[in-house]
């Protein structure tokens, strides 16, 4: 995962993380090896009062550069299966209506 992270510049990479825990720690660790994901998407319903990796915002990770500084990121407290599949029908719903107002 990590030569892949690497290799991604000149690209962007980003995160869509749900849950947390040991996957979340490898992505963003993969992404500090090219300074940090461009974009990241944490979804899940840790708390940060409690220390654990699953529950640190992206501010955290921009502090040991898994994330840039720049970057576009956000937390979102909420169960992954509600939050992703309305990610996901957003992103699809707004290409349609792009689409349609080009025609």
């Amino acid at each position: 995962m990590d030569g892949e992270a690497v290799h991604a510049a000149p690209r962007k990479t980003g995160m869509i993380i749900l849950g947390g825990g040991l996957p979340k720690h490898h992505i963003c660790n993969a992404n500090m090896m090219r300074n940090g994901a461009d974009y990241a998407v944490f979804i899940n319903t840790a708390q940060e009062f409690d220390g654990s990796d699953s529950g640190a915002r992206p501010d955290e990770a921009v502090s040991w550069g898994k994330i840039r500084a720049s970057a576009k990121s956000v937390k979102v407290h909420c169960d992954a299966t509600i939050a992703f599949p309305l990610l996901v029908a957003e992103t699809f719903a707004s290409k349609r209506e792009s689409e349609r107002e080009r025609s």
